[in-house]
């Protein structure tokens, strides 16, 4: 029987890199993913928020700390058609050498069924991606932190299978007056063995600057993201779906130019977010992308797409995040959940 991949497997392959594809093909294209509820809820992967939340540190290995010292963090994502994913990580510290993070990364596309040119059914195959992830980081000073992530990844669908290697590289500034800025080059990497032989792919390069306040008087914390910074140009002009809309008079697609066009160039590279503090144990957050809405929304109808919202809440030893973000207008948005908890919190008095 000739093996052939069903088209809707080939869309949903292709789906988790639509905002980050910026022109090209990548391998391993889950590795873009947010996996931690509060990283989605504010709109973005990355964050330069400096606490004791274990996931902050998967993105951003700068932020790996001693606070994060035993804690485990487990994620989990609902995503589109059958699609899962997620990770558990885990951190603790050496003295004299740094803090750790460990993270299993895996997504899982589901169970596809194989047919033959007439559509005829003969058994099923599966489709899934992993990454084994090595954090490190270390405080400099009182000022600065540097930190890395080493990842092996491993990815196959159906018979095809591959190997690849990918390094993160960071580092954070924290000022006296709060603020917090973090540089994170993230997926810098190749393919070790390819799907089909000869046909080699780039990793999702990013180049992200992110800078994030509390403020002193008001229970509230802003994030801003710079996205693709290796990259101006992030749009793509579909002739069905142009960037201007359409003439009402002549039907033709009409394409934003001058001040439209920059100003629509430069704020696809802004990620904003925001949590805002009810008590020691509630917080409400939320986010806009920008890019990911102009790419997925619809001339007619945009609704709510590109926006991020959820919360956290402590409960005993635990903390639980949740949210959801919007990438169509017709609903279905992923969901996020995450808890984290330290072993250490049981065993002291």
């Amino acid at each position: 029987m000739r093996k052939i991949y069903i088209l809707s497997f080939s869309i949903l392959l292709s789906f988790s890199a639509v905002y980050g594809q910026i022109g090209g093909k990548y391998s391993y294209s889950f590795l873009q993913m947010p996996i931690a509820a509060r990283t989605a809820a504010l709109g973005g992967n990355v964050t330069s928020i400096a606490d004791s939340d274990i996931n902050l540190g998967f993105n951003n290995p700068s932020l790996i700390n001693t606070s994060y010292d035993n804690s485990i963090a487990l994620n989990y994502v609902n995503y589109f058609s059958g699609i899962n994913y997620g990770g558990v990580s885990y951190a603790n510290s050496f003295e004299k050498v740094g803090s750790f993070m460990a993270t299993l990364q895996f997504m899982d596309y589901g169970t596809f069924n194989y047919a033959d040119e007439t559509g005829t059914l003969g058994g099923t195959f599966s489709a899934q991606d992993f990454a084994f992830v090595l954090g490190w980081g270390r405080q400099l000073d009182s000022l600065f932190s540097i930190g890395a992530n080493a990842k092996l990844i491993y990815s196959y669908y159906e018979s095809y299978n591959s190997f690849g290697i990918a390094v993160d590289v960071a580092g954070t500034y924290q000022s006296k007056t709060g603020w917090t800025m973090s540089l994170v080059a993230s997926n810098i990497g190749a393919q070790l063995s390819t799907y089909v032989s000869g046909d080699r792919s780039p990793l999702p390069f990013d180049l992200q600057y992110v800078v994030s306040k509390r403020l002193k008087h008001v229970p509230f914390r802003f994030s801003v993201i710079y996205d693709h910074i290796e990259k101006w140009d992030l749009t793509y002009e579909d002739p069905q779906n142009p960037s201007g809309g359409t003439d009402p008079v002549t039907g033709e697609p009409v394409y934003k130019t001058g001040a439209a066009k920059f100003a629509d160039q430069f704020l696809r590279h802004i990620i904003v977010g925001g949590e805002i503090y009810i008590g020691k144990n509630i917080i409400l957050r939320g986010g806009y992308n920008y890019g990911r809405r102009q790419e997925l929304k619809l001339n007619e109808k945009a609704g709510m797409v590109g926006f991020s919202w959820g919360f956290g809440i402590r409960v005993y030893k635990f903390k639980i995040n949740y949210s959801r973000s919007a990438y169509q207008v017709s609903g279905g948005s992923p969901n996020y959940i995450s808890l984290t908890f330290d072993f250490d919190s049981f065993t002291k008095n």
